[in-house]
C-alpha cells in the first residue's frame, strides 16, 4: 500500500516550506520515523521523519523547491515494490512545460493607462480589493503586520497570493511600492483619456541611482561586488545564500529599518560567579549529568533586570506598548549553517539547574535540526554571546518584536582598581541594544546596572 508523504505544517502561521535536502533516494528502504528529508521555513529548519515503513518509491518535489503545506512531496511503497519513477537530483529541464491555455480575448492595456488620474486609479484599485467577511481571519506573518502598521495599510484591503489567501511579504511590499497587482479588474472599464503634455527637453545625463533597499530586499546587486575587470578572469567564487541565510538577512534588515537602535555598554566583575562556578562545576556535572556554564547566571541576572524594569520586557504594536507578563528569553545559538534563537520559556520560574538543562537541550536539538517552531517563538527578550568566540563585546541587532537584546563579551582576567589598589579580577563587558521608540537611555542603564549588581553580588546556590 502506497503512502503519500506531505509537506507538514510546522506551526500555525507557516503555510509553506522549502525542501533543502533529501536524506533518502528512490529505491531506498526507510523505517517509520526515520529522517526522510530536511525542510526550511521562515521559523525553523527541521528533519521530517517518514510516516511509514517501506521503500521510497518516488520523489515529487526536488531539493530547493518551495511548496505549500499538505503538498505531496514523495510516495512510500509499504509493500516494498519496485520504484515507479526516479526523482531527478536537480530540476530537469528536459521536458518543457505544456503551453498555457490562451486567455480570453482581452484588449492590451492602452499606452496612457500608466498616466491615469489618481481618482481613476483609486476606483480601479477599489474594485480589486478582496471582499472579506466581517470578522474573517487575515492570514499574515508578524513581519507583514509590522510593515502594514508602519505604512498605515489596512490588511483587509490587501489581496493575499499565498497559500489559503495568506498575505505574503511580497504582497505588502507591492502595496507599499504602489505596484499591487489589480486582480479581477472589470473588463468594461473605459480607458482614461490620454494626458496631453508639452514636449520637455531631455534631462541631463546622470549616473543611475542605486536601487532602494526595502525591508526584504537583501539581494541588491552593487556594481562593486564584482569589478568589471574581474568579471571573467577574477579569482572568486559565487555561492547562493541558503534559505536560512536569506531569512536571517530579511529579519536583520527589517529590524534595523523598523527599530531605531541605541547601544549602551557596561563592565561587570564576574570574579564571584567565576569562583563559584569553578568550585561547583565538577560536582554539578556529577550530580546532574550536565555541564555548568556561565549562561544560566546571565539569564538569571537578565530576569532580575526585566522584573525591575518591565519596559525592557515589551514589544511595540503600532502605537501601543505590549508589556509581557511572562519572561521568555531567547538565546542565540550559532550553527554551522547559520544562526537560530531558541527560547527559554518561563525563565523567571527556573533555577540555575532548570535553565542549564533547558539551554543544553535546546542547543543540542537546534544543531540536530530537531527544534519545533514554537520553541523559537514568543521570546520577550534575547541574549547573544560573542564572547564565547573571543569577542571583547558586540553590538547585536534586536530580534524583533523584542525591544532589547543583551550582548555578552569574553570573560577574562584584567587588572582593575579597587579601593585605590590594583587587583586581578575576572571582567566582562556587556552591551545592551534597545529600541529607542520604547526604551530611553535612563531605563537602559538602570537595567544594565541591575544585571551588573546581581552578578557581582551573587547569592543563589547552584548545588
Amino acid at each position: 500500500m502506497a503512502t503519500d508523504v506531505v509537506m507538514p505544517q510546522m506551526g500555525e502561521s507557516i503555510f509553506e516550506g522549502t525542501i533543502t535536502k533529501w536524506l533518502k533516494k528512490p529505491g531506498d528502504k526507510v523505517e517509520r520515523d526515520e529522517p526522510l528529508f530536511e525542510i526550511s521555513t521562515d521559523k525553523v529548519d527541521a528533519e521530517i521523519p517518514s510516516p511509514s515503513a517501506g521503500v521510497l518509491k518516488e520523489i515529487k518535489v526536488n531539493e530547493g523547491q518551495t511548496v505549500p503545506i499538505q503538498t505531496v512531496v514523495a510516495v512510500i511503497d509499504g509493500a516494498g515494490g519496485a520504484v515507479a519513477s526516479p526523482a531527478p537530483s536537480a530540476p530537469a529541464p528536459a521536458k518543457a512545460a505544456p503551453p498555457a491555455p490562451a486567455p480570453a480575448a482581452v484588449a492590451p492595456p492602452p499606452p496612457a493607462r500608466a498616466a491615469a488620474p489618481p481618482a481613476a486609479a483609486s476606483a480601479l484599485a477599489a474594485s480589486a480589493v478582496p471582499q472579506r467577511a466581517a470578522g474573517e481571519r487575515i492570514h499574515s506573518s508578524p513581519l507583514v503586520r509590522r510593515m502594514a502598521a508602519e505604512h498605515g495599510i489596512d490588511l483587509a484591503t490587501v489581496p493575499g497570493t499565498g497559500a489559503g489567501g495568506r498575505i505574503s511579504k511580497q504582497d505588502i511590499e507591492a502595496v507599499i511600492a504602489g505596484a499591487a497587482p489589480l486582480v479581477g479588474l472589470p473588463q468594461n472599464v473605459p480607458p482614461p483619456p490620454p494626458v496631453r503634455s508639452t514636449p520637455q527637453p531631455p534631462p541631463p545625463s546622470v549616473a543611475p541611482a542605486p536601487p532602494p533597499v526595502s525591508g526584504g530586499q537583501v539581494h541588491v546587486a552593487f556594481e562593486s561586488a564584482v569589478p568589471r575587470e574581474k568579471m571573467y578572469f577574477g579569482n572568486y567564487s559565487v555561492e547562493p545564500m541558503s534559505n536560512m541565510r536569506q531569512r536571517i538577512a530579511e529579519h536583520m534588515v527589517a529590524s534595523k529599518r523598523v527599530s531605531p537602535h541605541v547601544y549602551s555598554v557596561d563592565e561587570i566583575d564576574m570574579t564571584k560567579v567565576a569562583s563559584l562556578r569553578a568550585k561547583s562545576k565538577d560536582e554539578f556535572e556529577k550530580r546532574y549529568e550536565t555541564k555548568l556554564t556561565f549562561m544560566p547566571f546571565f539569564v538569571k541576572a537578565a530576569v532580575a533586570g526585566l522584573r525591575a524594569f518591565p519596559t525592557m520586557n515589551a514589544s511595540l504594536d503600532g502605537t501601543s506598548v505590549i508589556l509581557h507578563k511572562e519572561i521568555n528569553i531567547g538565546i542565540a545559538v550559532a550553527l554551522d549553517w547559520g544562526l537560530i534563537v531558541p527560547v527559554v520559556k518561563g525563565a523567571d520560574e527556573k533555577n540555575v539547574l532548570g535553565i542549564q538543562r533547558t539551554l543544553n537541550d535546546l542547543a543540542e536539538r537546534a544543531r540536530g535540526k530537531k527544534l519545533k517552531p514554537e520553541e523559537v517563538q514568543e521570546g520577550t527578550f534575547s541574549i547573544t554571546n560573542p564572547g564565547v568566540f573571543g569577542g571583547l563585546f558586540g553590538l547585536p541587532v534586536i530580534s524583533q518584536p523584542n525591544v532589547g537584546i543583551l550582548g555578552l563579551g569574553m570573560i577574562e582576567k584584567r587588572p582593575v582598581v579597587i579601593n585605590d589598589s590594583i587587583a586581578i579580577r575576572s571582567m566582562c563587558y556587556v552591551t545592551l541594544s534597545y529600541d529607542h521608540r520604547v526604551v530611553d537611555g535612563a531605563v537602559a542603564h538602570q537595567f544594565l546596572h541591575k544585571v551588573k549588581d546581581t552578578l557581582e553580588n551573587w547569592s543563589e546556590p547552584v548545588l
